[in-house]
């Protein structure tokens, strides 16, 4: 099992969740973030951080979110890893209320 960060995340990027893994598994882009399958150890501690609900165990992912188990592990392998909080984006409360976001994502 490994954890997935999901369509809310998009436009959105807070970084609460990376603050608190233990073992640097996100991965940063333009306006998303993913995480490395092969570095989660499945612990959780990044759930209840994300402020917009976007980590699921791949397991528990939603039906109509499937897609993004392969898509955090392709973008993984080409983004850079993030290991700090930084700033989320700047309108990422207003997208934090949008749900259908997916053509947003810059790759």
């Amino acid at each position: 099992m490994t954890f997935v960060v999901t369509e809310a995340c998009i436009r959105c990027k807070y970084t609460d969740c990376v603050d608190v893994c233990p073992t640097d598994a996100f991965r940063e882009g333009p306006n998303f973030l993913v995480i490395e399958p092969d570095d989660c150890i499945d612990c959780a501690v990044c759930v209840p951080e994300c402020p917009v609900n976007a980590i699921y165990a791949d397991e528990d992912v939603p039906k109509d979110q499937l897609d993004f188990i392969p898509l955090n592990e392709e973008l993984a392998k080409d983004w850079k890893t993030i290991s700090r909080k930084i700033a989320a984006l700047p309108d990422a409360d207003e997208w934090a209320k949008v749900e259908q976001k997916r053509e947003q994502l810059q790759r």
